[in-house]
This record gives C-alpha cells, structure tokens and sequence, in this order.
C-alpha cells in the first residue's frame, strides 16, 4: 500500500470522512458563518453514518491577508473565533435534545501552531483561541461527543484549543508523517537548562519528551491510531458511538482529558500523573484558607 501524507489536506480529508456531497460548508443549522472571516477555519454541516455532524476543520491551503502570520495551517484569531463562535452555535441549538440526539463535533486537525503576532495579541488572539477551547469543553460537558482526528499536524497551543478539549482524540499513524508535540527539543532545552543530548536520549525511551503520536498514544493523548485514510470515517463514527454511550452512563471521566490522563497511566506513560495531582491537592489545601 502506497501511503500518502496528508499534511495540508484538510478538505480532502473532509471528503473522505462524511457522505459524498453531505458537507455543506459555513452552514450551521439556521446561522451562517462569514465566508471572509478566518479562510484558515472551515466549519460547516455534513452527514456521517445516517446522522448530522458538525466538521471544524483548518485550511493549511488558506491565507489570511488581514494577518500574515496565519498561513500553513496556523490557527489565528480570526480563525479561533470561527471555531468558538460555530461550537456555540451547535450548543444554543441543540440545547433540548437528548444525548445521542446532539450532534457531534468531528475536529479534523492539522496545524503547525497559533499565529503569535504583535498584532494578534495586541488584538486578542489568546482570547480568541482561549474561547474556543472552553467552547469546546463546553460542547463535551453539555453532551455532545467530540471527536478529534490528527491528519498532520498536531502541536503546541494550537493543538491545545483545536484537539485536547475532545472526548476521544485518533491520529494518522506516523507512516502519514503525523506530528504531536508540545514544542521541539530545541525549546524544551532553553526551558529546562537540559542539554540537547540528553533529551534526545530522553526522547527514544521516554514519551514526554519524545514527539509523534505513538508516543501520545502511550501517554494517553491518543485513543487509537488510523492505520489507513480509508478508515477514517469508520473510526470517527465508532468513537462517536463509544462517547456518546460513556455519556449516558452518567461517569464524569469516561472521556475528555481525565480519561485521556487515566489511559495514560494504565498504558505506562505516566506513571506520577496521580501522586503529583495528590501532592498538589494537598499543598492547596494547606493554604486554600488564606485565599477563599
């Protein structure tokens, strides 16, 4: 089998994830997004396994003229507010429906990271991207399942408000050239003061350092790994399906980033996540009385 990157190839992926013909793009019930705002963002309707769902997606084609740092699949803050601005459409709308009759929330992710420009800060990116990423809790705790797909890209905070907000989180194997990290080695040495060599060693035996979504599977970031593209769609339905039944089982933390740090532990990649999270609890409470 020939295996093809699919880095750059949101809406191919788009394609070949819901029913032919089924997307219908800036179209969220009764509202429609502005076609000029966020060229980077792609949102919209479409069909998949007999049901409607909600795809959010990001153009690595698309350039935002208004801000030049949002190109290659950076997600800016016009682009941000697209994505907060659609997930609150779905959770207005859907508001009386019961779980299971919601609609999911498909993420299909490729993104190199956030466009940190002078001008997007001044004018409120981290709002923006901020936003989406409490939109997208929101949806989950609401009881819409929300499922995301890493098909290149997946890194920094970025990845942060686009992907780890999600219920269940799949990834492209890494034979597709599928990125996750949260920043290269380079950066985590100016950070720690640990010399480049040593994490490099890290990093072949340790998934916290290392980067790609094998080693996020281990630590519980990733619940399955798509070995095939033609597999996609199949595997965002039966996840849908896995979600939105850990729902209606009424467990808090049967999906969304408690459950992700659960896996993680019973897959072996971290194994203090509990005794640090103790540690933490405890410290608090020794002081929480000075503040509350």
């Amino acid at each position: 089998m020939t295996v093809e990157s699919m880095i750059g190839r949101g809406r191919d992926a788009i394609d070949m994830i819901v029913e032919d013909g089924s997307f219908h793009e800036n179209k969220i019930g009764d509202w429609e997004a502005p076609a000029d705002l966020g060229p980077g963002a792609v949102v919209g309707e479409a069909r998949l396994g007999g049901r409607d769902v909600v795809v959010i997606a990001n153009d690595a084609q698309a350039f935002n003229e208004r801000f030049p740092v949002v190109y290659f699949g950076v997600i800016g803050m016009e682009e941000a507010y697209k994505m907060a601005k659609t997930v609150y459409r779905v959770i207005d709308q859907d508001a009386d429906k019961e779980i299971g009759e919601k609609r999911p929330l498909v993420l299909i992710v490729d993104t190199p990271g956030n466009g940190p420009g002078k001008i997007e800060e001044i004018f409120g990116m981290n709002k923006a991207t901020g936003a989406y990423q409490l939109a997208l809790a929101e949806a989950r705790k609401a009881g819409h399942a929300v499922i995301a797909l890493v098909i290149g890209r997946a890194i920094s905070g970025a990845f942060l408000c686009h992907g780890l907000q999600a219920d269940h989180i799949l990834s492209l194997s890494p034979e597709f050239g599928t990125m996750i990290h949260v920043m290269p080695i380079t950066s985590i040495s100016r950070i720690t003061k640990m010399d480049i060599e040593r994490l490099e060693k890290l990093s072949k035996e340790n998934p916290v350092f290392a980067a790609g979504p094998e080693f996020f599977y281990r630590l519980g970031g990733v619940d399955e790994l798509v070995e095939n593209v033609e597999d996609m769609g199949s595997a965002v339905e039966r996840h849908i399906g896995e979600v939105e039944a850990a729902k209606l089982s009424g467990e808090p933390d049967a999906s969304g980033p408690m459950y992700h740090g659960k896996l993680g532990e019973e897959r072996g990649g971290r194994t203090v996540r509990l005794p640090v999270i103790a540690r933490m609890r405890e410290e608090f409470a020794a002081v929480a009385g000075e503040y509350l």
